[in-house]
């Protein structure tokens, strides 16, 4: 797969040496000519631009790309080269990076997002995964608002723990994908009891997060 990222500094950087090792093939964007370093990662293709400018991104060759991610520090110029990249060039997959979470409403299909990451949201959310037990942490929002993953962690309070699965009463729209004990990863089956300390991880549409978090309870 071929994948641009916008944006060359030590978030792109990191993005586009993970996507090497994967085996894809990475073109990294970026207008200063200090951020062009292709020492760093020298099977990348490095290319001084404006990502915000068709012409600059045409001649970069964006076209040709599979995957286009925003990843500027700039929300404004990830929301540019996000519509660009949809209208213009007809990417498949747009991911914008969030860099103010005030601005994650701007990010959607209207402006070309397909996926939005909002780095203080999860470094949030990951706070509160680590400390909070017993109520419901949204982890991550997916295609743009229509779902979410959310996560428990079962309390001693909590009603479900010691029955199984099928005792889980959820609502439509929701559904458990994991259940995490210890270093284990378990498949959920019917039959399979709930424990105390275990980190449930379900897929859900916002609408339905009460439900789930009275059907714990």
């Amino acid at each position: 797969m071929r994948i641009a990222i916008a944006g060359a500094g030590s978030v792109g950087r990191s993005i586009a040496a993970e996507l090497v090792d994967n085996g894809h093939q990475v073109l990294l964007i970026d207008r200063s000519a200090a951020a062009i370093t292709p020492e760093l990662i020298e099977a990348a293709e490095w290319v001084q631009a404006d990502a915000c400018e068709l012409a600059s991104l045409e001649e970069a060759g964006l076209q040709t790309c599979d995957v286009v991610i925003a990843c500027t520090g700039d929300d404004k110029a990830n929301l540019v080269l996000a519509l660009l990249a949809k209208t213009e060039f007809a990417v498949g997959r747009v991911v914008g990076r969030v860099n103010d979470p005030r601005n994650e409403w701007l990010f959607n299909e209207s402006w070309g997002v397909d996926v939005a990451v909002s780095t203080p949201r999860i470094l949030a959310a990951l706070v509160e995964e680590a400390v909070t037990v017993g109520d419901l942490v949204r982890l991550f929002t997916l295609r743009q608002g229509q779902a979410n993953l959310v996560e428990v962690t079962l309390s001693h309070a909590a009603a479900i723990a010691g029955r199984p699965v099928r005792d889980l009463r959820l609502p439509p729209d929701a559904a458990l994908v994991t259940i995490l004990r210890g270093g284990r990863v378990i498949v959920p089956q019917a039959d399979e009891p709930l424990e105390i300390g275990d980190e449930l991880l379900f897929v859900a549409s916002p609408d339905v997060e009460d439900e789930i978090r009275r059907a714990l309870r």
